[in-house]
């Protein structure tokens, strides 16, 4: 496991993991898998996607998540947005 990935989901992160620190995370595992800090510039396009795409997983993950035990027993580890009112 890359040590500098940190758990993002509730009660190891007291509070809601931001988009950066997803983000962050997302950088890190596509770094550790590809075995590069920073891409060619002839792989830019497929690295960059990459993080976006982890990103996006991880935030579903995270949004998905039920967490029980340790207090709030069931509660998600983020909420999930209600859609805009409009």
């Amino acid at each position: 496991m890359c040590r500098s990935i940190k758990t993002l989901r509730p009660p190891v992160l007291p509070e809601e993991a931001t988009e950066e620190d997803i983000r962050a995370a997302a950088l890190q595992f596509v770094r550790k898998v590809s075995g590069f800090r920073a891409p060619a510039a002839h792989n830019r396009e497929v690295f960059d996607r990459a993080v976006d795409e982890v990103t996006q997983a991880t935030r579903k993950l995270l949004d998905g998540l039920e967490v029980r035990g340790g207090g709030g027993a069931g509660r998600r580890a983020t909420p999930v947005s209600a859609p805009d009112a409009a």
